[in-house]
């Protein structure tokens, strides 16, 4: 089995051997995904190669500062007319998160896979995964840095902001040494930290504000206090103007109750549809549980979608995770 370096390796040689890539992210992008495209878009064009970088759908707004974050192509707005034959995947768990872009990978299509999930199965032609890491915009550091092109503060903050959003702002335990020493390096290049932390993780905008006070309306929780949930409706979305980013960080209401294991949102996409996202604490391991139900993700930090009615799924949800505990 390859180490960690080797696939680094390999990854580079690919960079250099081919050109005219397709740059996808997962669906609903986070701050990692829209993080780790932009980055991979920079590197490429620092080689001198064609790109087009896309998603399924729009990137937060709050995103929108990052350097090539205007040539994200949204694909339900401004659909491709060709496929490509070299396409590199970042940050998706498994194939399917790639969602509906899957549609412009030409069949033979060589795909360099770079991930950080531990339930990524190590699809593609080429797969540069590194569990270990705590976000895939740490991997993306370790790839530039195999290269000798000069870190200026565009591109050190779009690998800053992959690390700030998926370890919460260096609380969660995935904040490993190595993460502060690159983000200490990082800083160095002129990265504003306190701006990011303030515009990624603190401020709010109203419609977010009135949408979790919905969610916070639905608590419910086991009677031993272990289990905690959420959940969200259509209706909710429509009653607050709340998008899909709106979401993010819902999930950690629950999660953080004091005695609480697990927390959960239940999001309803219509009414046989549930997209679950599910924090632990740490005695369960929430990845193998959404893996369970065809989803993926870390050992705190999952989710799945799942059919059936919320209550049904509910239901389902809470009785699967008592069996953890």
């Amino acid at each position: 089995m390859q180490t960690y370096e080797q696939s680094l390796e390999q990854a580079k040689e690919f960079l250099l051997k081919h050109d005219d890539f397709l740059v996808v992210s997962h669906i609903q992008p986070d701050g990692d995904a829209v993080s780790s495209t932009v980055a991979v878009g920079w590197l490429l064009s620092c080689l001198g190669k064609k790109f087009t970088l896309i998603n399924e759908g729009p990137i937060p707004e709050r995103m929108r500062f990052l350097l090539l974050s205007d040539q994200i192509v949204n694909m339900e707005q401004a659909p491709l007319e060709r496929t490509f034959k070299h396409v590199i995947c970042v940050d998706c768990a498994d194939f399917g998160r790639v969602g509906q872009t899957a549609r412009y990978f030409e069949e033979d299509a060589l795909i360099l896979n770079i991930d950080h999930h531990p339930t990524n199965n190590g699809y593609g032609s080429l797969a540069l995964i590194q569990p270990e890491a705590a976000a895939t915009a740490e991997i993306l550091y370790d790839l530039i840095s195999r290269f000798d092109f000069e870190w200026k503060a565009d591109i050190a903050t779009a690998i800053y902001t992959g690390l700030l959003t998926d370890t919460g702002g260096f609380r969660y335990s995935n904040t490993s040494p190595k993460v502060m020493r690159i983000a200490s390096e990082l800083l160095g290049y002129g990265v504003n930290g306190p701006e990011l932390s303030e515009n990624l993780l603190e401020a709010m905008t109203f419609p977010q504000m009135k949408v979790l006070v919905k969610a916070l309306n639905t608590l419910e929780m086991t009677p031993d206090g272990k289990i905690c949930w959420v959940h969200v409706t259509p209706k909710h979305m429509e009653e607050t103007g709340a998008v899909n980013e709106d979401l993010e960080g819902i999930v950690n209401y629950p999660r953080n109750i004091h005695g609480v294991e697990v927390g959960i949102l239940f999001k309803v996409i219509h009414e046989n549809a549930v997209k679950v996202s599910l924090r632990s604490a740490g005695k369960v391991d929430v990845a193998a549980l959404a893996q369970s139900y065809g989803g993926g993700g870390h050992v705190r930090a999952a989710g799945c979608r799942m059919e059936g009615t919320l209550e049904s799924i509910i239901e389902q949800v809470v009785e699967r995770v008592k069996l953890y505990l």
